[in-house]
């Protein structure tokens, strides 16, 4: 199988660089481990940020945790002797990326949450893992989409509103415009998880350094003109909290991300999206305070009962297929 280099930004040990399209290893134990911790490290993006938020204005925090994040990985990627790519190619891909997966789609999500209570939200943001079985099943076709999947989609999005509460439905259709940027950031979402297939040729690492320090320098600018950062007064715990936020749910999050797409699909990797809310909400509990829903119970039966039909390895499911 073809090799990385660490003079191209690549692995230094032998890696896989099979195209999608073939077929992929029988998956373990490990694999789903690392869904898993996935979902644990995005799940502290909701407790972190309203820490953060606190005292650092939006555009200077985000851009503050992705160069923390950077720097994090850059020093492990020294002492794992591995550099970044220097082609113009590359960093097209890294650019590309975190724009469809981070830039664009938390700045639409960030406007409309002025309109859209946080609750409804979270539900419209769920809708990712149904976007991305819809754009696999109707266009790009790159790994099987099978009924019990979208089934596991939609039991994992009605589990999601049960958690945040029935009544975050009720006022859907009310700002008809912010709830379509949430919608269309979502897609955004779906459509990073497939593309981010592109640059399994590189370790997970370096893609993922790679994309933060083009996502903190873009925004670095605004930053700059907008919120004068050198005037801020920020807490002690803000700054623990986009610390905490950069190593944890950018650094170590974005790693594992790429990590699951090249071991368990896109499909399998949006699943993670419906364990979020779950951790989420227990994070919140323990850091902030804020009280247990009433509803988690069913909630959580129906996330994991989705979550399981998503993550359903697709050898056995071979009589499912959507054609």
């Amino acid at each position: 199988m073809p090799q990385s280099t660490a003079s191209t930004g690549s692995v230094t040990a032998p890696v896989e660089t099979t195209p999608v399209t073939a077929a992929r290893p029988v998956r373990g134990w490990r694999d789903y481990a690392l869904l898993l911790a996935l979902a644990g490290c995005w799940s502290s993006t909701y407790p972190l940020t309203k820490i953060g938020l606190g005292s650092i204005p939006p555009i200077t925090f985000i851009s503050a945790r992705s160069l923390v994040a950077f720097a994090f990985l850059f020093v492990i990627l020294r002492m794992r002797c591995l550099r970044l790519p220097t082609d113009l190619k590359a960093w097209k891909l890294f650019a590309f990326q975190q724009l469809i997966n981070s830039t664009v789609p938390f700045l639409m999500i960030t406007w409309a949450q002025l309109y859209v209570p946080a609750s409804s939200t979270v539900v419209l943001a769920s809708t990712t893992p149904i976007f991305a079985f819809l754009i696999t099943w109707a266009i790009t076709r790159h790994e099987p989409a099978t009924l019990l999947k979208l089934v596991g989609a939609i039991l994992g999005l009605a589990g999601t509103a049960v958690i945040i509460g029935l009544d975050s439905l009720h006022g859907l259709g009310t700002e008809i415009l912010a709830e379509i940027a949430i919608l269309l950031a979502t897609i955004s979402f779906a459509c990073a998880s497939i593309f981010g297939l592109r640059l399994s040729d590189y370790d997970p690492m370096v893609v993922a350094a790679g994309s933060l320090l083009f996502g903190g320098l873009v925004l670095l600018p605004a930053s700059l003109i907008i919120d004068h950062p050198w005037t801020l007064h920020p807490t002690l715990e803000a700054i623990a909290a986009t610390v905490a936020m950069g190593i944890f749910s950018s650094a170590l999050g974005l790693m594992l991300f790429y990590m699951c797409l090249t071991r368990l699909g896109t499909l399998t990797t949006n699943a993670q999206g419906y364990l979020r809310i779950p951790i989420g909400v227990g994070l919140s509990v323990l850091l902030l305070g804020e009280t247990v829903p009433s509803n988690l119970a069913l909630g959580l039966v129906l996330v994991m009962a989705g979550v399981a039909a998503m993550t359903v390895p697709g050898e056995r499911l071979k009589g499912l297929r959507l054609r």
